[in-house]
């Protein structure tokens, strides 16, 4: 099965936006891209399609507001800059899929909310009710009470558990790369794509792992890992750039590679 056949076959379907898409060269928060995606996902909504957005972004939408924060290290800053940026971040979204007919939901989670089931299931019952209403998801991480011991630590592994939790047909990861390559494409111009997984033991084996990039806190480690959770539930993941013109409707459309990951039962 092709990207856009198993975007076609989805009814339910989880976006994860990264830090780097969401950035300006600047570091700062990219308006322009939040509107455009909005409206690509309000066409997905009209078509019949559910969508839940998982969003990174608030550390760099708090730079966006308060600049002066920007060089900061300590943590208690770092979270300072997560509480005012989740805020912009909220409202940009709104702004966009409001301009577009649509309302959003803001979810905020963290590790210990998944593992404990009275909160996994009024989280799941929140998602189903916004989302069969017509209303946009938006998840993040709460980062600015999140310590090491709940913290999930990246939006790659959130975007699996979400997607796990909500039952969806397929997860698609955007990123700053157009997808697994055998080696890092930014220092090595013979670097692959790899545009179809179905057995992630033998992809570690052929491909280098790096760090990483200078926004988020996900590599393709942590992409990696979110396809091993979505894969052990049957759901297929797709990993694709972001940053390319019409990204979510390029991917449908067949006009964007990526790659795809199968679920082991699609696999066969």
């Amino acid at each position: 099965m092709s990207i856009s056949e198993t975007i076609a076959a989805a009814r339910k379907i989880v976006v994860k936006i990264g830090s780097a898409t969401l950035s300006k060269p600047d570091g700062t928060i990219n308006i322009a891209f939040m509107e455009n995606f909005a409206a690509q996902c309000a066409a997905m909504n009209k078509a019949g399609k559910q969508l839940a957005l998982v969003s990174s972004g608030a550390q760099v939408a708090g730079i966006s507001t308060l600049h002066r924060w920007a060089r900061k290290t300590d943590m208690n800053y770092r979270q300072a800059l997560c509480a005012i940026g989740q805020v912009e971040l909220m409202n940009e979204w709104s702004g966009a899929f409001r301009s577009c007919g649509l309302h959003i939901g803001q979810l905020l989670f963290t590790k210990e909310d998944f593992s404990d089931s009275r909160r996994a299931l009024n989280m799941r019952n929140t998602l189903f009710t916004l989302a069969d209403e017509g209303v946009i998801p938006v998840i993040n991480e709460n980062d600015s009470v999140a310590c090491d011991e709940i913290r999930i630590g990246d939006n790659d592994n959130l975007s699996a558990l979400t997607a796990v939790l909500w039952n969806a047909d397929v997860l698609i990861l955007f990123s700053d790369i157009d997808g697994v390559y055998t080696d890092n494409p930014k220092t090595n111009s013979e670097a692959k794509l790899i545009e179809m997984v179905d057995d992630i033991a033998d992809l570690k084996k052929g491909i280098t792992i790096g760090g990483a990039n200078g926004f988020g806190t996900g590599g393709i480690a942590t992409k990696i890992e979110a396809a091993e959770k979505a894969r052990a539930y049957g759901i297929p993941m797709i990993l694709a750039n972001g940053g390319s013109p019409e990204a979510l409707d390029a991917l449908a459309s067949g006009k964007l590679r990526g790659t795809l990951f199968l679920p082991p039962r699609q696999a066969e």
